[in-house]
This record gives structure tokens, sequence and C-alpha cells, in this order.
């Protein structure tokens, strides 16, 4: 008997799912490498997308997951939360496997993200400006969707993102 491959094609369903579930996500799962021990530790950040559609997060240089993203840049986040009725892994959710990037505080691409962050999250101008936080851009390199039972895919980064409307 052979084995069937539980990963269906990647279609244009499956990538609105996946897009919905960035687009709409206001935290995730965080998962780095503690640089000291090689394991693994996941906490929770705040999440948002920039115009371009990559997912973006502000933290504080107190917190044990910068020093591990600058120790290596390789992550991944956890989008999606069940609903609230019925079994939670019938709800749909997605791994996103990027390379995060430290945004330089005095760079065009920081003065934009911070505008747009705060038109989002107004509450983060008490905090946004503290000489301790950073603002992180995930480069997705892929991901897994789980759009609940039976409906796994594999996603690239030119799923994640929206065509552009002249592509």
């Amino acid at each position: 008997m052979t084995k069937s491959d539980p990963i269906r094609p990647t279609d244009a369903d499956a990538r609105a799912l996946a897009r919905d579930l960035l687009s709409s996500a206001t935290y995730a799962a965080l998962a780095v490498t503690d640089p000291a021990t090689r394991t693994p530790s996941v906490t929770r950040v705040a999440l948002a997308t920039a115009p371009d559609g990559m997912p973006f997060t502000l933290i504080s240089d107190l917190s044990s997951h910068t020093g591990a993203l600058q120790a290596d840049a390789h992550c991944a986040l956890l989008v999606g939360e069940p609903g609230d009725k019925g079994d939670p892994l019938t709800h749909p959710r997605m791994t996103l496997h990027a390379k995060a990037s430290f945004l330089e505080r005095d760079s065009d691409e920081h003065a934009q993200t911070r505008a747009h962050y705060l038109s989002l999250r107004p509450k983060a101008k008490l905090y946004v400006d503290f000489p301790d936080f950073s603002f992180v851009r995930f480069k997705m390199t892929g991901g897994l969707l789980n759009g609940g039972f039976g409906k796994a895919f594999h996603l690239t980064p030119d799923d994640l993102l929206a065509p552009t409307p002249f592509a």
C-alpha cells in the first residue's frame, strides 16, 4: 500500500486564506533559537503587516527573543487562533518561516514603519520611541498552512504576498 501525500497542491483558495490569516493577525507566536542553549523558545509578539504585506513587530532589547534574533535571524511565526466554538484543531493556522531584520532607527524605513504601526496601534505612542525598542521585519522564506483537518499546504513567499495590480 502506497502512502499518499497529505499536502495538497497550493491553490487560489489556500493563498487567499493564508493572506487573510496574515493580514488579520494582531499577534503571533514567535519561535527563536536560544543562543546559549540552542533550544527552541517561543513567545507571543504583537504583529502587523506593512503596506507591502510583510509582517513586522516592535520588540524591546530587554526581551530574550531580541537577543536570540540578533544571534540567529532565522525564526518562525505561528498565526491564527481557534474560534469560540468547536475543536481548536479545525480552525486555520499557519506557520511562517522567516528571517528577521532590525530596522535602523534613523532610516526612512523606520519612520514609515513607525507611522504605519501607530496608525494601527495608537496606544503604542507611549513606548514606540523608547530607546530599547526596535522594529523587526520578517522576510518570509516559506510556510505551512493548515486550513483544518485534511487541508495542509506548503506556501512560498509569493503565495503569501498579494499580487500587485500590474504584475
